[in-house]
This record gives C-alpha cells, sequence and structure tokens, in this order.
C-alpha cells in the first residue's frame, strides 16, 4: 500500500473491507431502533451515507453493483493486488448480486453486535 494519501474514502473503504467489524461512527442523539424487516431502519443517516459513499467507491463501473471486477479494480486503486480468487470469495458470501441493498443488510449483519472498543482495535489494526 503506498503511504501516500488516498483520501479518507479509500481509507474507510480499506478497514471496511479489511476488518468486517468494523463498526461505523454513531451519530449523537437517539440510537436507531433495530427492525428485521427495514434494513434501512438499522442505521442512523449519517451511517447510510458512510456506507453509500463506500459502495459506490467499491462499484468501480458505477453500474449499481458490486462485482468481482470491481473489487479488483478497488483494490488496484489503492495500490493492491488482488488474487482473483480472493475476490470472487468475497462476492460469493453474497447470495445473489450484491446492490446497495443487499450491502447494506450484509454489513449490518456484520455490525450487529460489536462493540465500541472494537472500533477502535479494528481501526488501528489497519496499520
Amino acid at each position: 500500500v503506498s503511504t501516500q494519501s488516498t483520501g479518507s474514502n479509500e481509507f474507510f473503504v480499506l478497514c471496511l473491507l479489511l476488518h468486517p467489524v468494523v463498526k461505523m461512527s454513531k451519530a449523537k442523539g437517539k440510537k436507531p431502533q433495530r427492525s428485521g424487516s427495514n434494513v434501512f431502519a438499522n442505521f442512523d443517516q449519517r451511517q447510510i451515507q458512510e456506507f453509500k459513499e463506500a459502495f459506490t467507491i467499491i462499484d468501480q463501473d458505477r453500474d449499481g453493483f458490486i462485482s468481482e471486477k470491481d473489487l479488483n479494480d478497488m483494490w488496484a486503486s489503492l495500490g493492491i493486488i488482488q488474487y482473483d480468487k480472493f475476490c470472487a470469495e468475497m462476492v460469493k458470501v453474497s447470495p445473489g448480486q450484491i446492490h446497495f441493498t443487499a450491502f447494506l443488510t450484509f454489513k449490518g449483519e456484520k455490525l450487529a453486535d460489536t462493540e465500541p472498543a472494537d472500533v477502535l482495535h479494528n481501526a488501528f489494526a489497519c496499520f
């Protein structure tokens, strides 16, 4: 990985992908209520916006879906060369195409039981 600054969004995506239990920052105020039927109800607006920015960075061809090629291209934009098998395994986690709602659902499942102390530990583990 290059030591040059690639921007906060790229850093965020790298941490998000390398450490799937990294929890998004909590907005001040009331915690959103969990709802099994509406994934958007599980996050506040700030968290949804952060996930949307990450999804947009990962969706390199801007077709609204994350594919193996998108993952390869995104990793390459961060200066990391990944094996095709690695990206294929990442895509296989989803039972269907990975659109934004599927991405949000997947990240919500991964973040459901994380604690704030894990956030700092996992964020610094990126270094």
